[in-house]
């Protein structure tokens, strides 16, 4: 051992306060935990992956790991959603991600001491993944089945589901889960499926298209949705990040 709290081999930080000693305090862990959400089918999933390892073995749990010594949360987590999820490292770049909050309950790991940063996406409908890394194998699976995950996780889904539908109402979010190009009617169907009411269309249209920099149209040919209507037009996501007026769920109109 080599001076006060510094174990072989490491250098003495010239700029430590003189007398510190960070081996004074009980080590602890930090990870990242993510709640990816999509619109498959009319229907919210979310990403869940089978745990390979113990703790909670053969459990189902939102993906995640370690930061490693040099990385940020926020690598950790686009790195953690690549590995464990078969998604390439592009792709995992270039989807909408964003801290959620920080989960600190002093019995949350059975391992140890362990802080997670949590992180909720929003993606497009993306092909089936598949597991990677300490995960068995990853799926989309429908909210409303994704209950009794490993860890603390059934809150962290809760509380992602709660920011990006209250988020829906005043930013462009919404767009994250189109494709680059979608209709009008696709992004309605992605209010209706995260908030889960019925949206009336016409109203619906006039607000987004008065909206500045919510949508812009693309040219083109429309595209033909399947109904026995004229095909509708295509819009791509605009240049606004935020939405004024805002977009506020209609009460009383739940889903049945």
């Amino acid at each position: 051992m080599g001076p006060r709290g510094t174990p072989p081999g490491e250098a003495m930080n010239d700029n430590r306060p003189a007398g510190y000693d960070p081996y004074a305090f009980e080590p602890f862990a930090v990870t990242v935990d993510l709640a990816v959400f999509t619109v498959r089918e009319s229907r919210l999933h979310v990403l869940l992956v089978e745990r390979g390892q113990e703790p909670y073995r053969g459990a189902w749990a939102l993906p995640g790991g370690f930061l490693l010594p040099r990385e940020s949360a926020e690598s950790a987590a686009r790195r953690e959603l690549a590995e464990e999820t078969g998604l390439t490292e592009q792709t995992a770049a270039d989807l909408h991600l964003e801290q959620l909050r920080t989960y600190s309950d002093p019995d949350r790991d059975p391992r140890m001491r362990v802080v997670s940063v949590a992180y909720t996406a929003l993606v497009p409908d993306l092909p089936e993944p598949r597991g990677g890394g300490d995960a068995a194998r990853a799926r989309w699976t429908p909210l409303a089945s994704a209950a009794r995950l490993a860890f603390d996780h059934d809150t962290i889904l809760a509380d992602a589901h709660s920011r990006i539908g209250a988020k829906l109402e005043y930013t462009c979010l919404a767009t994250a889960f189109c494709p680059r190009e979608f209709t009008l009617g696709e992004l309605q169907q992605v209010y209706e499926t995260v908030w889960g009411v019925e949206l009336d269309r016409p109203n619906f249209r006039r607000k987004v298209l008065a909206t500045p920099g919510f949508v812009e149209a693309v040219e083109g040919e429309p595209r033909r949705t399947g109904g026995r209507g004229k095909p509708a037009a295509l819009y791509r996501a605009g240049v606004a990040s935020a939405l004024h007026p805002p977009l506020l769920r209609p009460e009383g109109r739940q889903q049945t």
